[in-house]
């Protein structure tokens, strides 16, 4: 059986992370998650993700989330779990300790998807 570059003979990771990287024209009353760095935390969480160990675990960017205005919009998959990313350091190790590593949903980081 093939094996991919992981050495996984199936495909699939437990958990799957998308990181907004939308880009909107300057001055969009939306404003957009790239020009807040999200391609650079997107890169820093998948780096944490991979020096700890966390194979299993897929951390990419996304096209429009469409929550811009929320922050770096996330979600995590498959529990469909959505946070409002700032980039902070803090931030990204409880993102990958707790919820990633742990399973536990990291609640005061979880966007507000109530109107």
């Amino acid at each position: 059986m093939a094996k991919d570059g992981k050495g996984r003979t199936e495909p699939g990771y437990s958990r799957h992370v998308f990181i907004c990287g939308h880009q909107r024209p300057e001055g969009s009353p939306r404003g957009c998650c790239s020009e807040k760095n999200s391609l650079e935390v997107m890169q820093r969480l998948k780096e944490m993700v991979r020096q700890g160990g966390l194979d299993n675990v897929r951390v990419q960017k996304s096209g429009c989330l469409d929550f811009c205005e929320n922050g770096i919009s996330c979600v995590v998959y498959p529990e469909g779990i959505w946070y409002s990313l700032n980039g902070s350091e803090e931030q990204l190790i409880r993102l990958m300790e707790q919820h990633l590593r742990d399973g536990l949903t990291v609640e005061e980081m979880q966007m507000n998807l109530e109107p």
